[in-house]
């Protein structure tokens, strides 16, 4: 059996030099998603590098017009901040409809953004507000972060350190979700910012969390709920599975996408 050694730096350096010196190292941040695949021997690291301990990585603060939130920063703090709520009560909101209590107190942000599951609330709340992700190199926008299913454009060795979000002028989220996982199984995420329309969909699409390109230009033109009648969403982009077909999820995300309008600077949730 394959040994795994867990380190628990408390710097960022230190996190550094553990993955450096290692042979096939994993960071750890929620561990919702690695963990299990240990157990189920899927992974096997011979590195665990949790970065729970480094302070730097939590926290929440504004700073003008940004809202920045620290990787390690759990669901629950997220969706408690006042900070949040007063600036970004959407971003609030979706952290709190993340899984259980369980999972809101121990999943973080730069977890979940990291991970990338198709069906996750938070890629969807950083390209919806068109956030920028930083690590410890450099500074990537959410648009060029996410690159398909459970991918991203981080490298192994590279530790996202904080969420940067620019407080739009309005913002809504709309999630169709699981009863049993509480994951999305459609969920639209829209901001405006000036004349700025953004529109992101988690849980719906074949690729994973994208941007509808249709229902921005059209809410561009015409920023209300009515605007968006007669539009659809191709059903060959949808995801198929135990939860929906393809029809069925097309047709949920404009669901959401009018439910997400009508509740302009709130979050809607549907079971």
């Amino acid at each position: 059996m394959d040994t795994t050694h867990y380190r628990r730096p408390k710097t960022l350096a230190e996190a550094r030099a553990a993955f450096g010196a290692s042979t096939d190292a994993a960071f750890l941040s929620g561990g919702h998603t690695l963990l299990p695949a240990m157990k189920l021997r899927l992974t096997s690291p011979s590195d665990l590098i949790d970065l729970g301990a480094i302070p730097e990585l939590r926290g929440i603060s504004l700073n003008g017009r940004t809202l920045s939130i620290g990787a390690a920063t759990v669901h629950a703090d997220v969706a408690q901040s006042e900070l949040v709520k007063t600036n970004i009560a959407p971003l609030a909101g979706l952290a709190g409809s993340i899984g259980d209590r369980h999972v809101r107190h121990r999943g973080t942000i730069g977890g979940s953004i990291s991970n990338n599951d198709p069906a996750a609330d938070y890629p969807a709340g950083a390209l919806g507000l068109g956030a920028t992700i930083v690590t410890d190199r450099r500074c990537i926008l959410a648009d060029e972060f996410f690159v398909g299913l459970y991918q991203t454009s981080r490298e192994p060795d590279e530790i996202v350190t904080r969420i940067e979000f620019p407080v739009p002028d309005v913002a809504s989220y709309a999630k169709f979700m699981s009863p049993a996982s509480r994951f999305s199984i459609a969920a639209v995420f829209i901001s405006r910012t000036g004349s700025t329309v953004r529109v992101a969909v988690t849980g719906a699409g074949g690729e994973g969390v994208f941007r509808a390109g249709t229902l921005e230009a059209v809410l561009t033109k015409d920023f209300h709920a009515r605007a968006l009648d007669g539009c659809a969403i191709a059903p060959e982009t949808m995801m198929s599975d135990h939860n929906g077909t393809r029809e069925y999820r097309a047709n949920l995300v404009m669901v959401m996408a009018r439910r997400a309008m009508e509740n302009l600077g709130t979050i809607s949730v549907f079971k």
